[in-house]
């Protein structure tokens, strides 16, 4: 899913807060499988003491699940961030955070070479980003979650502010001249041997960051990459916030809406239309996948399917014009492409690479994928005899979903809906987190306090055997429920790093999980479909790669790791929903209070990998669409483009070419020629997984071992380094390969 990841304040041309997914979910599930993120804010806070809720005793409208615990309670050494800004606030405190900032970058840059050193340039830099991340990041958040438009478009505002500010941070010359001094005199004077690594990472990537700004260029075409940078920026603000305001229906009448269980439907918004009860379906994803999925009537997934790609066709043109200021920015830095710039510090290291891998990971899919394809369409063609409706052998994209599901159904017996009465939110939650407890040797504990929403919850996470302060680690907010203009599908945002005071204390990190379950029903308490679950598990997996990561620096924390990486650490735990002990554990019928049962979790397994070809496809289509446009030399039609590679590469047709680039977040929101890294880093997941976890997924000592290995050291090494020491080996592709396919040769990494 999404993982709306920190950007540092010199890279902020990128998306400030969104390594999203794109964050989560803004096309297709990339992560996970179809069935189955005044003055400084930490000073500014009201004290509270987290407290513990039976389970029993959670029943406010406001608490949708409950979380039991038994630990006794304990104060946090820092308090939780106060979300009670009024739009004035927002703006005011952005302000401020800025002049803070410059200041610092105006000492910096008026030392005299002589005075450069590590502390007076590294660390005073590292010091004052990480004070304005802190401060800047949750003013930010608002525009996400915020029910108030006054107080969304204040933070958007200020996000954009913030942006111009980090474009021009990156832009000083006078800082990064302060910069390679200090790393002279640190080299000349034998001072850089006694920099601990991730001291030296700091200075070797602080001085790179200048490198790939552009900083070495003349005045003058530093001059336009400056206007370019903030132009782009711009854009890229734009996208997401109509991404996030969008609120358009679909509508339906009863009739067309055949096949779509009932719980779903009461929950859409009735009305009268022409003298007929009409019902109101938006794209959030609870109101729509189940059309996708259920509708009997052809028509009504072609029309759902249709206005859900067209549902941000005001972002086209908003697109386009990122693309085109890309391949001019990347031309002044003097790369070939903005892939090339792009892949350049991640583990690929290059867009010829990234091409070779989805290439290589096409071929071996496409057979498959066409034998998938040919067993659907039959099933297609059976039901359209069946029900009289004319069969014209073609396979669309709206037919996908439907009968995949139906396939499912058919050949497993397994009822999708009959499921999901297995997984009723209060329980669901409660159980995910005990399993990550027990297994990273964690604690939860739900606090009151002030929030942005009535139904977020709150909680402190200590240390399993924490006994006083020394063990806190820090705080948890999840926001699981659609509303109008909240961010829509499934994401994690690292809101505050932790990183090492200058006096020698912490401050502690806060992981914020936005998702969009569904909601309960007249008939029904809120339930997950099994993908929900394995979403929802997913997402849990950034938030601790966010909680458990020690890091000294603020820019090596969490998921601050090479982006075709971040992944992994999700990916990998996405196989607890999987695994029988933990199916059972975590599920228990909404009426009948049993677990699922041996057959039906035997069922729920063996559907993990039908059409898995199919699946992968329509990912590789994504990063395929995603890598070309950030290597093509000029621009063209990207509608044609998005259409007729989807049917190239995902094998399903469409009748009328839909504008879904403009629904496609990633590319403006962190993921731009990063797409691949969804499937890319599924190697690395597998192979961490079966070399370590199979053996004994829920082993607190296996897991005690990830803690260590893969979230402590955040990106504070390279990320060959951390799975080299928790595999005890390089990593290989056999288990990623072998899992979808049997024995088959290396795949390209």
């Amino acid at each position: 899913m999404a993982l709306r990841v920190r950007s540092r304040l010199p890279d902020l041309v990128r998306s400030r807060t969104f390594l999203g997914w794109g964050g989560a979910l803004a096309v297709g599930f990339a992560a996970v499988h179809f069935r189955s993120m005044a003055g400084d804010i930490r000073t500014n806070l009201t004290t509270c003491r987290s407290r513990v809720f039976p389970r029993s005793l959670v029943t406010a409208k406001s608490n949708p699940f409950s979380f039991p615990t038994t630990a006794m309670s304990l104060t946090p050494p820092q308090p939780p961030p106060s979300w009670n800004h009024s739009p004035e606030d927002i703006t005011r405190l952005n302000n401020e955070y800025i002049a803070a900032n410059r200041a610092v970058q105006d000492a910096v840059g008026a030392l005299a070479p002589k005075d450069c050193n590590f502390t007076s340039v590294f660390v005073a830099l590292a010091e004052a980003d990480a004070r304005f991340d802190a401060g800047t990041e949750p003013l930010a958040f608002y525009q996400n979650v915020s029910p108030s438009k006054e107080l969304r478009d204040a933070s958007n505002e200020a996000e954009s502010i913030v942006r111009q500010f980090g474009i021009e941070s990156s832009m000083r010359l006078d800082v990064y001249n302060a910069k390679v001094a200090a790393k002279k005199n640190l080299e000349e004077s034998g001072e850089w041997e006694k920099l601990s690594p991730e001291e030296k990472r700091l200075v070797e990537k602080s001085i790179l960051d200048g490198t790939r700004a552009g900083l070495a260029l003349p005045e003058r075409e530093r001059t336009e990459l400056t206007t370019l940078k903030k132009e782009l920026s711009q854009a890229c603000l734009d996208f997401s916030k109509n991404f996030n305001e969008e609120n358009g229906v679909i509508t339906f009448t009863e009739e067309e809406l055949k096949g779509v269980p009932h719980d779903v439907v009461s929950g859409y918004t009735k009305r009268t239309q022409d003298d007929k009860e009409v019902y109101d379906v938006t794209y959030k994803t609870p109101d729509i996948f189940p059309i996708f999925k259920f509708a009997e009537n052809p028509e009504t997934r072609r029309r759902a399917l249709e206005g859900h790609e067209s549902r941000l066709e005001i972002n086209v043109p908003i697109l386009s014009k990122a693309l085109d200021l890309r391949r001019k920015i990347a031309k002044l830095l003097g790369y070939k492409t903005w892939a090339d710039y792009i892949t350049e510090e991640k583990m690929v290291k290059s867009g010829h690479n990234v091409d070779d891998f989805l290439n290589d990971l096409e071929n071996k899919l496409r057979p498959v994928g066409i034998k998938e394809r040919a067993i659907l369409l039959a099933l297609k063609k059976k039901e359209h005899e069946e029900k009289g409706i004319p069969f014209n052998g073609e396979f669309y994209i709206w037919d996908y979903r439907y009968y995949d599901r139906k396939y499912t159904e058919e050949t497993l017996e397994l009822d999708d809906m009959l499921v999901k009465e297995y997984f009723p939110v209060d329980v669901v939650v409660p159980a995910i987190l005990a399993i990550y407890q027990n297994l990273l040797n964690v604690r939860f504990e739900a606090f009151q306090g002030s929030t942005w929403h009535p139904e977020v919850q709150q909680f402190t996470v200590w240390e399993k055997d924490a006994k006083d302060e020394s063990g806190f680690i820090g705080f948890c907010y999840l926001d699981l429920f659609p509303r109008a203009s909240k961010y829509s599908h499934a994401a994690v945002w690292p809101l505050l790093p932790g990183y090492d005071l200058p006096d020698g204390k912490r401050s502690y990190p806060i992981a914020a999980m936005v998702a969009n379950l569904a909601k309960p029903t007249p008939e029904k308490p809120a339930l997950m479909r099994h993908d929900d679950v394995v979403t929802f598990f997913h997402e849990m997996g950034h938030v601790f790669h966010g909680l458990l990561s020690k890091t000294k620096y603020a820019r090596f924390h969490g998921t601050s790791v090479a982006r075709d990486f971040v992944e992994a650490p999700s990916q990998m735990l996405e196989n607890w929903c999987w695994e029988p002990k933990v199916l059972e554990q975590m599920s228990s019928h909404y009426e009948t209070r049993k677990p699922l049962s041996p057959e039906l979790i035997e069922k729920i397994i063996k559907s993990r990998y039908v059409n898995v070809g199919l699946f992968y496809l329509r990912q590789l289509f994504f990063a395929k669409f995603d890598l070309k446009v950030h290597t093509d030399q000029e621009a063209e039609d990207y509608t044609g483009l998005w259409n007729s590679l989807r049917e190239k590469v995902s094998l399903v047709k469409a009748i009328k070419d839909c504008p879904g680039q403009g629904t496609f977040g990633h590319i403006t929101g962190g993921y731009d020629a990063g797409y691949y890294g969804y499937t890319y880093s599924l190697v690395f997941a597998a192979d961490m997984y079966a070399t370590v976890f199979k053996a004994d997924p829920l082993d607190p000592t296996r897991g005690m071992r990830y803690r260590h290995d893969i979230l402590r050291p955040g990106g504070s090494r390279e990320e060959l380094d951390s799975l080299k020491a928790f595999l005890g080996r390089p990593p290989n592709s056999d288990a990623f390969l072998k899992e979808l396919f049997g024995t088959l040769p290396a795949a390209k990494i």
